[in-house]
């Protein structure tokens, strides 16, 4: 389940070394390629908000294969698309269809005993980092190779691959109750509305995840350019560098476990407004941007996986729609990232970047101190049944 969870997130992250190959590829401004990037993300919110919530109607077994299926449909189409609408508008899909990990998660936490829960997600949680660090640098290398096209070619192999082997063997689930899919939807806003807990670990999770989208939205325009000039594999490999957030989700976890989530909050939000302090001298230093990326990566995972060992106590019975609602939070705000690291770029390049990137740390940074004075969200908020 960790291995399908990277292999269909990357699908929303193969784009990002090759922006610069898109722009002269398709003849557009690297503005408009940016742009692509935020299409993905507000794809993949839409398909968290109106996809994820039937896995609290029909088998999760036959959802998520379903949605490899349609994934691998989609990213053969990006391979042979001639126009860049057209391009664009499969982008958008792409990011709609990329969901199925957001499926499997909360149905990994079900069959998880609540002791361990929280490990649990994490072990999903670094298959979808690495999924995320390896797309970067398998799609920069088969680009450097056999052109940016064949990167969707052999992610929709992968797609179809991964659909058949969770047919196999993903376990079934018990018969549950009936829920009216108008009612499924409304039901994940409801939770935003009437959980406050769930409102601010999915402001965090969106300020934490605009900041990541803010760096991987601009680095390639960085890294190709003056001083450094990397070829696409290069800057694909860069990814390599945050495999330091596996390491750092699954330290979440076990912390979570033992219920350190205030102290990892606060020390996400840190970490999370100090690599941008690093990253903005990485216009000449190539240490600044390692030891930069290095230091975002663990704030953001550690953040997320301390958000959602919460999040999944709130409401045991309707896990796939509180996930819902926290997720399409958190890729807004990446969307939100995207769109304003692509502004900042145009207008002042890598300085301007950086100022963005701190703005979304300091966005999470004080409100988790001002909640990590208050008690323990596990002592406030009781578990309750969601029919």
């Amino acid at each position: 389940m960790a291995i399908a969870t990277g292999s269909i997130v990357a699908n929303l992250y193969y784009l990002q070394p090759l922006l610069h190959q898109v722009v002269v590829a398709f003849g557009v401004h690297p503005a408009s390629a940016t742009l692509l990037l935020t299409l993905t993300q507000a794809g993949y919110a839409a398909g968290l908000a109106f996809v994820v919530p039937l896995g609290d109607l029909v088998p999760r077994r036959k959802l998520v294969v379903a949605i490899f299926l349609v994934a691998a449909l989609l990213m053969v189409a990006g391979a042979i698309v001639p126009s860049f609408a057209g391009f664009a508008l499969i982008t958008a899909l792409v990011g709609l269809a990329s969901v199925g990990g957001q499926v499997m998660i909360p149905l990994a936490a079900d069959f998880a005993a609540p002791s361990e829960r929280a490990r649990v997600v994490a072990r999903l949680m670094s298959g979808l980092l690495l999924g995320i660090l390896l797309s970067r640098t398998v799609s920069g290398y088969l680009a450097d190779f056999f052109g940016w096209r064949s990167v969707y070619w052999v992610a929709g192999g992968l797609m179809a691959l991964f659909a058949a082997l969770l047919a196999k063997m993903l376990p079934d689930e018990p018969v549950r109750p009936h829920i009216p899919y108008p009612s499924l939807v409304a039901g994940s806003v409801r939770f935003l509305a009437t959980m406050p807990e769930l409102r601010r670990r999915a402001w965090l999770g969106a300020m934490g995840f605009g900041a990541f989208s803010v760096l991987w939205s601009t680095l390639a325009f960085l890294l190709s350019g003056p001083p450094y000039r990397f070829s696409n594999g290069t800057i694909g490999a860069f990814g390599l560098i945050g495999v330091a957030g596996v390491l750092a989700a699954n330290a979440a976890g076990s912390l979570a476990d033992s219920k350190r989530t205030r102290e990892l909050t606060v020390i996400a939000g840190v970490l999370l407004t100090g690599s941008f302090a690093i990253l903005a001298f990485g216009g000449t230093s190539l240490w600044a941007v390692i030891v930069g990326v290095i230091v975002l990566d663990v704030a953001v995972q550690g953040l997320q996986i301390t958000n959602q060992s919460i999040i999944y106590k709130l409401a045991p019975d309707a896990r796939s729609r509180i996930n819902s609602a926290y997720m399409v939070c958190y890729f807004f705000g990446g969307a939100l990232g995207s769109i304003l690291g692509g502004i900042a770029w145009g207008l002042g390049k890598w300085p301007a970047v950086a100022i963005i990137g701190a703005g979304f740390g300091v966005a999470a940074l004080l409100p988790g101190l001002w909640w990590s004075t208050r008690p323990p969200s596990d002592a406030t908020v009781p578990q309750v049944e969601v029919r």
